[in-house]
């Protein structure tokens, strides 16, 4: 019976700790790595068009570092922006999309507006309310291709 008894607490424990959640060891985004096509267009666009500054880079590489005062992106160049296979983020395994938060529906708006004037920005939607409301977002390709989604939420 003690055996029997011992063995019990031994499987609840056992059972026990592997249901345990782990405790999170992470802290937040420190930054993201995206591949592009036109690393020149591309920190236009980050600059010129969004007010974001250039943190440094990498010739080398070659690789420009941005950043709003909160998200920090590194833009890397493909090795041969000929050969540049486009991303499909219905079929492949990447980052289906970048959601950068916006300050107001007035700045949405506005960056709607900058977004029509820049050459190879493709507005895959204008804003519109995201999921109902009271949010509203818009989507778009920048130069080289990959997805930012522009969203304020009051």
């Amino acid at each position: 019976m003690l055996k029997f008894l011992f063995s019990s607490i031994f499987i609840l424990i056992f059972t026990f700790n592997l249901n345990a959640k782990p405790s999170v060891l992470t802290d937040g985004l420190n930054h993201l790595g995206l591949t592009v096509s036109n690393l020149e267009k591309t920190t236009a666009f980050f600059t010129d068009t969004l007010g974001w500054e250039i943190k440094g880079g990498d010739p080398d590489y070659p690789a420009t570092f941005v950043s709003d005062g909160s998200i920090f992106l590194t833009l890397w160049q493909t090795r041969s922006p000929q050969k540049t296979v486009p991303f499909d983020r219905k079929n492949n395994v990447g980052l289906h999309h970048l959601a950068i938060t916006v300050i107001s529906f007035d700045a949405l708006n506005e960056l709607h507006e900058r977004f029509k004037n820049v050459e190879g920005v493709v507005i895959e939607f204008a804003p519109e309310l995201a999921f109902g409301g009271p949010g509203k977002h818009m989507m778009i390709r920048e130069p080289s291709g990959n997805r930012l989604e522009f969203i304020h939420r009051p």
